[in-house]
């Protein structure tokens, strides 16, 4: 099923921009009162289950919007039919390019999604008026390109225990980031995806990635109350393994 073929859908809970628990990470996060009354105007919620197709590759795109909860992932397909996972939108991220017509990768939720849409041609009218906006989605842009160079690096020179060291500290990072918070040791998180998509994502088997996934745990590094989540026993080691350094790194709420 895809987004953009089907109407609106109105009668889903209509909270308002101002209250909304992605407000500080949205596009909207500058807006004013005034733009985010104009956004409030136009905005309607969807909800799709997961394996649901949000978009399709090549699909018309009168629709953009961010992900108001959930985890959605990017698939491009292969003229032979192969696909291949480039990209993990999570809560905040945006769908959609304004000015663009069709949609380059097909958007699949991995898990319970909702979204928070626009009709293309209405946010563009209210973003060629609104330079907070505007900003906004330069900067999203921007970081979503440094998130790919930096992918790059991940798959082409980084070992299959980096690899996931990284995977898991994009999960720390995104929602430490959502809850306002400090990432710290004793954070437990949730994993959007199965072992089978996780391996797809980072180029690996699904055997390399349980064996890494026991070796952290083996190690101290991670704990595994069960195959969806991870509580972080030392996020230091962690940061370490994935070649990154956390700054605002503190030991509250260690297990």
């Amino acid at each position: 099923m895809v987004l953009m073929s089907q109407p609106p859908d109105l009668s889903q809970g209509l909270e308002r921009c101002s209250t909304c628990p992605i407000r500080h990470r949205a596009v909207c996060s500058y807006s004013s009162p005034a733009e985010l009354t104009r956004l409030d105007d136009v905005k309607f919620y969807r909800d799709f289950e997961a394996g649901q197709e949000i978009v399709g590759e090549g699909e018309p795109t009168p629709f953009v919007g961010s992900v108001v909860s959930g985890v959605v992932a990017l698939h491009k397909t292969l003229e032979d039919g192969r696909r291949q996972m480039v990209g993990l939108l999570f809560a905040s991220d945006f769908i959609g390019r304004p000015m663009r017509n069709t949609a380059p990768f097909d958007a699949i939720a991995v898990s319970p999604v909702r979204m928070c849409l626009f009709h293309r041609r209405e946010f563009e009218t209210i973003m060629t008026d609104s330079r907070s906006l505007e900003r906004r989605l330069l900067e999203m842009t921007l970081d979503e390109l440094e998130a790919a160079r930096e992918w790059m690096l991940l798959l082409g020179r980084k070992t299959a225990r980096e690899r996931l060291a990284s995977f898991l500290m994009i999960l720390v990072r995104r929602q430490a980031m959502l809850d306002k918070g400090s990432m710290a040791n004793g954070s437990l998180i949730t994993l959007p995806l199965t072992r089978e998509a996780i391996a797809e994502y980072l180029g690996l088997t699904i055997e390399t990635v349980s064996r890494q996934f026991t070796r952290m745990r083996k190690n101290g590094t991670i704990d595994l109350p069960d195959r969806r989540t991870i509580r972080i026993l030392d996020l230091a080691e962690l940061s370490g393994i994935a070649g990154e350094i956390v700054e605002d790194f503190n030991t509250r709420g260690t297990a």
